[in-house]
């Protein structure tokens, strides 16, 4: 029977599969790292209390990247190129999905409009990360090689959300409130055409490596195509609704440190 739990167990027992998985992790975490740093580097004067938090956010995610490197590491394994496909995080960028990486390139102060732009796209990816890292740690949070990564990197995902909330409730309260409503649907209904794309590729790409047969890849894909209908019907309303969260000022220290995979 397929269930979420053994798709990953077969993947996580395979060589090829798994190098395949943190690489393509790795490089979305890596690419998050770089984002959040230049954006820190950019936020107007009238947001510089944001610079701290967006900096730790940055180095959240540069650990979670070398956590998938130690990952692969342990187990004697080399990164493997990522497929343009199946690179989630470029294929936002390239559809306008948060800020263009040439602004970031770039050395011209960000605007508060820019600053909403950015908390909106992270607020609707966070919100996937979130619940793709809850469903890892349900299954192998105890897991004696993943358990302490899963954990870690789910807690910082958390932390991620809670501040987007918190962070776009006050602009909210500033007089920004139509454009984050506005900014927060766009990202969230081009966001789930991506991630379905993506999950698309993915499982055609780890069907061939791991010899499934064509019923198994064609009933993954029916599921796959069948949570998009549910996400564009009426799914995708949760990422962006807006509430104040029990975790307050969840970025307000420093970043922790990876865990000892090895």
């Amino acid at each position: 029977m397929l269930s979420a739990k053994s798709l990953f167990q077969e993947i996580l027992d395979n060589d090829e599969s798994f190098a395949l998985f943190c690489s393509i992790a790795a490089s979305g975490e890596s690419q998050g790292g770089w984002e959040n740093a230049r954006i820190a580097a950019l936020v107007p004067e009238s947001e510089r209390v944001l610079a701290p938090k967006i900096t730790r956010h940055g180095a959240d995610e540069d650990k979670h990247g070398r956590i998938f490197n130690a990952l692969m590491k342990k187990r004697g394994l080399e990164p493997v190129p990522v497929p343009p496909e199946t690179d989630y995080t470029m294929l936002l960028e390239k559809h306008g999905i948060g800020l263009a990486h040439e602004k970031l390139k770039g050395e011209e102060p960000l605007t508060v409009q820019d600053i909403v732009t950015y908390l909106a796209h992270s607020r609707v990816t966070e919100q996937r990360a979130s619940e793709e890292m809850k469903l890892l740690r349900k299954h192998f949070a105890d897991h004696p090689d993943l358990g302490r990564a899963v954990r870690m990197i789910s807690n910082d995902e958390d932390n991620h959300l809670a501040y987007c909330h918190e962070e776009l409730l006050r602009l909210a309260r500033a007089g920004h409130g139509r454009a984050i409503q506005q900014t927060l649907r766009e990202c969230a209904l081009a966001e789930i055409r991506i991630y379905r794309d993506v999950s698309l590729a993915v499982m055609a790409r780890m069907g061939r490596i791991l010899g499934w047969p064509r019923a198994k890849s064609a009933t993954l894909a029916a599921g796959i195509h069948a949570v998009y209908v549910w996400e564009r019907a009426a799914g995708w309303r949760r990422m962006v609704s807006l509430k104040m969260p029990e975790r307050r000022d969840a970025l307000g220290g420093p970043a922790s440190s990876a865990p000892e995979l090895a």
